[in-house]
């Protein structure tokens, strides 16, 4: 969902807005990726970037919010995913776990390997954790030209803040990863 009208934030995410104009921003992604590992709103070469809108005590007195994290995290991870390719790696509808799967289906990494990142990355405990994880797997989707739906990870990586959230991104990976839709095509043979 691309509605620029959110009360959250200004206009479109930054990952919509590049992928739109299929422009060759390599000093935006640059600046992007000087992010990663780094606070959620402690770099300034991201501050243009960010769409973001935050409560008022959270911007007056710089307290740390759930959503700059989520976006923080997934600006950093687009930039990764988008260095050196040509087409853009934010495609709406393009569940985490779909792309995961593509990944594990691509042969260039065993299936066995892949699903042990892919469960390191499900049971993270907290969101640095998972965003961690994230940057390894993002770098192989990368490796394999996977896009992904960054709006949608922002969403999970924001749920993942709070313990029910994190249950359902699990469920909604989990069903992505091996199939479990009647309209997917490729699920696992019954046993």
């Amino acid at each position: 969902m691309t509605d620029s009208h959110s009360p959250y934030r200004r206009g479109r995410w930054y990952w919509e807005e590049f992928s739109a104009t299929a422009s060759g921003a390599g000093a935006d992604l640059a600046a992007l990726r000087r992010g990663l590992g780094q606070e959620a709103g402690g770099v300034p070469e991201l501050w243009p970037y960010h769409r973001c809108v935050l409560p008022e005590y959270v911007a007056e007195e710089g307290h740390r919010d759930y959503r700059l994290t989520a976006e923080h995290a997934a600006l950093t991870l687009f930039a990764v995913h988008q260095q050196h390719q040509q087409q853009p790696m934010h495609v709406a509808g393009v569940g985490t776990g779909v792309a995961l799967r593509a990944l594990r289906k691509s042969e260039k990494f065993s299936e066995e390997a892949v699903d042990r990142r892919v469960n390191a990355a499900a049971t993270s405990t907290d969101t640095a954790e998972l965003v961690h994880h994230l940057r390894g797997l993002v770098t192989q989707l990368r490796g394999i030209r996977q896009p992904l739906d960054y709006t949608r990870l922002y969403r999970d990586i924001r749920d993942w803040h709070f313990p029910e959230g994190q249950e359902r991104v699990r469920r909604s990976w989990g069903a992505q990863y091996y199939a479990w839709t009647a309209a997917s095509g490729d699920r696992p043979a019954a046993s």
